[in-house]
């Protein structure tokens, strides 16, 4: 797939240059070209050549559609599309098929988005790197011996390839921005409650988002128009008073301060994505914007506090895949048996570990250390953020601190595996919304630049990327075809 914004994708549906049909034709061709390799996708949905002949009619009579009508759009194994099977990357739910939409489903029916597939992620989106699924690794674009990140890997590895040029996935603490990162595409995890969770299978209540992924900011725009807002299935999303419009977002940074966090340049972090991020930085300097140092002095702490807090939410979310209601079902014939092997059985190694930690830290005599102590460092790290806000307008800051590794490299190790998450699960915890872009190539890899701000400022983060892209063409960059 050539590479084209979706404002130039829909001007030509408009005009008849292209047939939505033919669009979702070409999308499958490079699906059927690269996914045996890349193993991006775990499914291709064989009805979506019809829907897109049923569009291109609906066209043809002159009915009024959406913008993004016709264009193809992949969906991450764990956000739910009725009648289709939704795994979350696990053995658990392998035949497990959806009684109904999420609600970003069906925000995406409404606009007639061709909804192509669903995307390889790692178990319950538990991961770093996409090779817990179930269903096996996901490679990425640009190598295909390295990871693509996780745990969205699948829908980043689909859009770097020019499989599709939309995707949805989720982030818990990076898992959209991390692999964004590491595949060369722009990835956004909007603020806590502006998207409904409605449909998403539950990772850590408190931290998920179901967030988007595309080639440049200003696609993520026009498709976060589309699914975010109130939802009165999901008690948690907000009243939105307005939603952007991208062609009405100034692309300049004149006058902006962005705060550079000490506490994200460590001894540790690979020294050509720190040059790469400070490179990144100096051209937004340039543009205008006001560089200060900041300090979000409980960062340190960030790691520890996620890794107590989400597999807690985790092990509670998990308690009802019990092999007794729905999911994977032993062979055992006694009740607690049953229990033991579906769940033995049915979960991978990173899924029990998680649910262990978490249960760990709910129990009696250990909630106080441990989960009490994690919320309050979260609170903490909230306020570092709103103590930052009152002299910068943004942070910008690495997304990894390194590029993508190779497969296996860090499976043995799981700390090393979480700590490739160091900069993304901050604004999980704070509820605040992050950005990150491409900015250039280390080791011939590349790297991404992230952006953060106050909650619900969204339109801030695409006036920073899209002015950061119309300064330089990383995002248009497209790895070579991997035979």
């Amino acid at each position: 797939m050539s590479i084209q914004t979706l404002h130039e994708i829909s001007e030509a549906l408009e005009t008849k240059k292209i047939s939505s049909e033919e669009l979702v034709t070409e999308s499958l061709r490079v699906i059927e070209e690269k996914n045996p390799n890349l193993h991006a996708f775990i499914e291709v949905f064989d009805d979506a050549t019809a829907q897109a002949r049923e569009i291109d009619r609906r066209r043809r009579k002159g009915e009024a559609l959406h913008p993004l009508a016709g264009i193809p759009i992949a969906l991450k194994d764990n956000i739910l599309v009725q009648g289709k099977i939704a795994s979350a990357g696990s053995r658990m739910l392998q035949n497990y098929r959806a009684p109904y939409d999420a609600t970003v489903t069906s925000r995406l029916k409404e606009a007639d988005l061709v909804i192509v597939g669903r995307t390889n992620m790692d178990e319950f989106a538990m991961g770093s790197s996409t090779e817990n699924s179930y269903f096996g690794p996901t490679k990425n674009p640009w190598d295909d011996a390295r990871v693509p990140g996780g745990s969205s890997g699948g829908s980043a590895a689909a859009v770097a390839s020019g499989m599709v040029p939309l995707a949805l996935g989720s982030d818990t603490g990076g898992s959209v921005r991390q692999p964004a990162s590491l595949c060369g595409i722009s990835g956004l995890k909007p603020t806590y409650g502006r998207v409904s969770r409605s449909g998403l299978m539950a990772l850590a209540s408190s931290l998920d988002q179901i967030s988007p992924c595309a080639r440049s900011v200003e696609d993520l725009a026009w498709l976060m128009q589309v699914i975010e807002g109130q939802d009165p299935l999901d008690a948690t999303t907000a009243i939105l008073e307005s939603t952007s419009v991208p062609s009405l977002i100034p692309q300049n940074v004149k006058g902006l301060r962005l705060g550079v966090p000490k506490e994200y340049f460590v001894e540790g972090m690979d020294e050509e994505v720190k040059r790469k991020v400070m490179e990144a930085i100096g051209k937004l300097e340039q543009a205008g914007a006001e560089i200060l140092e900041v300090t979000l002095p409980h960062t340190p702490y960030a790691l520890a506090a996620y890794y107590l807090i989400m597999p807690a939410e985790a092990s509670s979310n998990l308690g009802r895949y019990d092999g007794l209601r729905y999911g994977y079902a032993s062979q055992d014939q006694t009740l607690v048996g049953s229990y033991e092997q579906s769940r033995s059985e049915g979960f991978g190694a990173e899924v029990k570990r998680r649910i262990m930690l978490g249960t760990f830290a709910l129990s009696a005599g250990y909630y106080d250390a441990y989960y009490k102590k994690a919320t309050q460092v979260r609170a903490k790290i909230t306020q570092d953020f709103d103590e930052v806000w009152k002299r910068v307008d943004a942070v910008v800051c690495p997304t990894s601190p390194c590029v993508a590794w190779k497969l296996g490299e860090k499976m043995e190790d799981p700390l090393a595996m979480y700590l490739s998450d160091i900069y993304t699960l901050s604004a999980n915890l704070a509820t605040i919304p992050a950005l990150s872009v491409p900015c250039g190539f280390a080791h011939d890899l590349p790297v991404g630049l992230q952006f953060m701000t106050r909650r619900f400022n969204e339109d801030l983060l695409y006036r920073l990327g899209m002015t950061y892209q119309s300064l330089t063409d990383w995002h248009r960059q497209m790895p070579g075809v991997i035979l």
